[in-house]
């Protein structure tokens, strides 16, 4: 037992070594990197490459998955509360005093590569010639104006998408919002064998752009902080954020969640709300609140042990999801980032750069910091505040009649019986936007639409209906058209045009 005891010491006396080694040779090479700064970009770096180092002293100490399956357990009775309980509360007189201490806060680092589009996922036209940006900026002019507030929007952009979304926010100058941004860090990837960054000087146009990256929304705490711009917001009396993903067309200022913040039942404001949803068969994998070591806790599947996925994914254990729609109180953020006491897991990402190297990103997620706050509570939201636009399959239930647009926010069609939304799984020939707008002349009439599977090279004509089931495969050199005016209920449409029952 001596002998093995030793090994043992050695052995981690052994790791220790080479950990210090690797921060050592990260650091040399991150020096390297920050002296090849120009004078007024100088201090903005220093904050990212510092930022960026801690995280990489967290991922070297850090082994495993980051929770102990042991510990996890049943968030308790009242920590997620249904909404239908806050919303029963009604809405004081004073509503608008409420409001005026909101911020709206909107994810906005991403690209809209999975879909085919060059620039800002934000700037794809996703309802009647509206982009998702456009969207947002209607829905919070229209409670504006409807309750005289002055509600501002700050967008978190990323280096990616900064440029393009500045350029765009001129068409907005005369709406009635005030429109914010700030950039999130910027981070070096690492070569996955030596964990060294693969970027020799700050550079991040031509064949540098792949050497950085954007490392997830986790960020959003220590850049909204160093931006300056959060201080601002305090001094202007502003007390909650209301954070979402820029894509989740259902994450709309939600007066209730507001006033429950504002005015608590119980005299105690709560410092951070996640919104979860129940999950269906395609959210399995979401990330899900628990209750661990006494605080509210968001495990994503990453941080299960291989051993437990499948219980994890389990809809009957895990009912609900994170939806990513956050509200959070300014001062607790200035708080905890002060003390530097925001504690969210590292999200290790995987990738292949088109020369063929792997790489990793070190990552984090705005939600993991739940358990950093104090007072923290779950709201279990109608499926409608969950309507993201990830693929094509989703932009066609976003602009189809199962939705009706109003003041920039969408509403499921009061025609449809069920208040679910059909299943949608559009084929590889749909991936890329240009692409699936093609091969719609019209979007299908789909208010009795139950599930569409379609595969191959298909285009629709106008005024297409689809009802019950429908599944069209035109198999490999084969071409379906469907033709105008067709109505395909519980149908399989195959290879050659044949339409046969379902």
């Amino acid at each position: 037992d001596f002998s093995k005891a030793m090994s043992q010491a050695g052995t981690s006396q052994f790791q220790e070594v080479i950990r210090q080694e690797l921060e050592y040779s990260m650091k040399v090479e991150l020096d390297k990197i920050l002296s090849t700064a120009p004078s007024n970009e100088l201090e903005h770096t220093k904050k990212d490459l510092e930022g960026f180092k801690k995280l990489f002293h967290r991922f070297l100490q850090e082994k495993g998955p980051s929770v102990d399956w042991g510990k996890i357990q049943r968030p308790p009775e009242d920590s997620i509360q249904p909404y239908e309980k806050i919303k029963a509360r009604g809405l004081p007189d004073n509503i608008a005093s409420v409001l005026n201490k909101l911020v709206v806060v909107k994810l906005n680092g991403g690209l809209g590569t999975s879909m085919g589009c060059k620039g800002p996922k934000s700037l794809i036209g996703v309802r009647n010639e509206n982009t998702f940006l456009d969207l947002t900026v209607q829905q919070i002019e229209h409670l504006n104006k409807s309750y005289n507030t002055d509600v501002p929007l700050v967008l978190m952009n990323s280096f990616n998408t900064d440029e393009d979304t500045k350029k765009i926010l001129q068409k907005y100058s005369h709406s009635r919002v005030k429109i914010y941004t700030f950039n999130q860090s910027r981070y070096p990837r690492i070569n996955k064998e030596t964990l060294l960054p693969i970027a020799k000087d700050v550079s991040y146009s031509g064949e540098n752009t792949e050497c950085w990256y954007p490392p997830g929304h986790g960020d959003i705490y220590a850049s909204f902080y160093n931006s300056g711009l959060m201080d601002s917001l305090i001094a202007e009396g502003k007390e909650y954020i209301f954070v979402s993903n820029i894509d989740n067309l259902g994450a709309t200022v939600d007066l209730y969640i507001l006033n429950h913040l504002m005015n608590p039942p119980n005299g105690k404001r709560c410092e951070f709300v996640m919104e979860v949803t129940n999950k269906t068969r395609a959210d399995v994998k979401g990330g899900t609140l628990t209750q661990y070591e006494n605080k509210l806790r968001l495990v994503e599947i990453a941080q299960v042990p291989k051993a437990h996925v499948d219980e994890f994914k389990s809809v009957s254990k895990f009912k609900i999801f994170n939806t990513n729609n956050l509200w959070i109180a300014l001062s607790a953020i200035k708080r905890l980032q002060e003390k530097n006491a925001i504690d969210m897991e590292i999200i290790v990402n995987p990738k292949t750069l088109d020369g063929g190297l792997n790489v990793i990103q070190l990552e984090t997620a705005v939600g993991a910091a739940i358990k950093s706050f104090e007072n923290s509570l779950g709201i279990n939201v109608p499926r409608s505040r969950f309507l993201p636009v990830k693929t094509t399959s989703d932009l066609l239930l976003v602009m189809s009649n199962l939705y009706s647009l109003n003041a920039g926010s969408l509403t499921m069609s009061e025609k449809r019986e069920f208040p679910t939304v059909p299943l949608v799984k559009l084929g590889s020939s749909f991936t890329k936007v240009q692409d699936y707008l093609r091969r719609f002349e019209s979007i299908p009439d789909m208010l009795e639409l139950d599930h569409l599977t379609v595969s191959g090279d298909v285009t629709f004509g106008k005024n297409v209906s689809l009802k019950g089931t429908v599944i069209i495969i035109a198999n490999h050199g084969d071409r379906i058209d469907i033709p105008a005016g067709a109505v395909l209920e519980n149908k399989i449409v195959s290879g050659n045009l044949r339409i046969l029952d379902h």
